[in-house]
């Protein structure tokens, strides 16, 4: 098989479509270079958008990573592109995150080329959810969708939901008394509205959704105590549907894998109608995200508590300009 360089147009085109992957804050912490003439496109960590305190061991850049390394293949599939994906090829270069062959001719993966217009419709929502129940079948699409990127997914039952809830208030109260992880949460989420002239990245006060008017609510509050105007009291579910994405190991590579799991999660989600917020309070923490494991599974490292259901769309967060990170040799 030979490699075909792509013109710059149709790279912009794939990366751009990348960069609309969640990321912990809205940090957007990835970089690309394509190299022309080899026809290969590489990821990489940006460092300089990393949270030291709020994700120390870099496990949530690398899901963003993952997660933007996922919508680069969806976006290629529906292109006729057949990417040929190896993760941490240069283990010397910790920030090599991926490299990317575009291959063509090849029959593109029609399962991820269908996910295509689901890429810039997916937004976090962090609205109250209907009550009403997931059908098992949906369910069941989901994991399969977890599974096709080599992670799994599980919804745990009402005891458990419930102890994961605790653990997101014990997680809020710990960073409350964390001057540092409070630091972070106030640059990268902002309490005044987007200006797209000044905001390219993190949380606007338009997508920080209502305040819970219960202690344990299943959305993060990213306000954290700062006064937002005209900000509305909401009553959440009591009942929210979690799911637990995890991987049986807990390296790098199972991390990228991760994240690639996850938005393969939310995009399938959203072509289904359902809408999506993320919990990683408890995560964020070792000792509360050992507890967050479900005793009854098989489970061994819970990567991202997914919270499903029926709702109002989420507002979407801004996002870079494509020449911010990627550059073209």
């Amino acid at each position: 098989m030979s490699i075909r360089s792509q013109d710059t147009a149709t790279v912009s085109a794939l990366v751009s479509e990348a960069s609309a992957a969640p990321s912990l804050h809205n940090t957007q912490p990835w970089a690309f270079r394509y190299l022309s003439d080899a026809g290969i496109l590489l990821l990489y960590a940006d460092r300089s958008r990393a949270l030291p305190r709020t994700d120390p061991d870099a496990r949530g850049l690398h899901m963003g990573c993952g997660a933007a390394l996922l919508n680069l293949r969806v976006t290629a599939a529906a292109a006729g592109l057949a990417p040929d994906v190896r993760l941490l090829p240069h283990p010397a270069d910790a920030d090599l995150l991926a490299e990317v062959r575009l291959w063509e001719p090849a029959p593109p993966d029609m399962a991820l080329a269908l996910l295509g217009p689901a890429v810039r419709r997916r937004h976090s929502s962090r609205h109250p959810f209907l009550e009403e129940d997931i059908p098992e079948a949906w369910r069941s699409l989901l994991a399969e969708a977890a599974e096709a990127e080599g992670a799994q997914l599980l919804f745990p039952g009402t005891w458990h939901v419930r102890s994961l809830l605790r653990l997101v208030e014990d997680a809020e109260g710990w960073e409350e008394a964390d001057p540092g992880i409070r630091g972070e949460t106030e640059r990268w989420a902002r309490v005044e509205p987007a200006d797209t002239a000044r905001f390219r990245d993190g949380i606007p006060a338009e997508a920080l959704g209502p305040r819970g008017r219960r202690a344990a609510s299943p959305v993060r509050d990213f306000a954290d105590g700062r006064a937002v105007p005209g900000r509305e009291w909401a009553t959440f579910e009591e009942d929210p549907h979690l799911a637990l994405l995890g991987t049986v190991r807990d390296g790098r590579e199972d991390w990228l894998r991760a994240g690639q799991a996850l938005e393969r999660v939310l995009l399938v989600a959203t072509e289904l109608g359902l809408v999506a917020s993320l919990m990683s309070q408890p995560l964020e923490w070792p000792e509360l995200r050992w507890v967050a494991r479900d005793p009854l599974s098989a489970m061994a490292n819970v990567q991202m508590i997914v919270r499903l259901g029926w709702g109002p769309e989420g507002r979407p967060s801004p996002r870079r300009p494509v020449a911010e990170f990627l550059e073209i040799v």
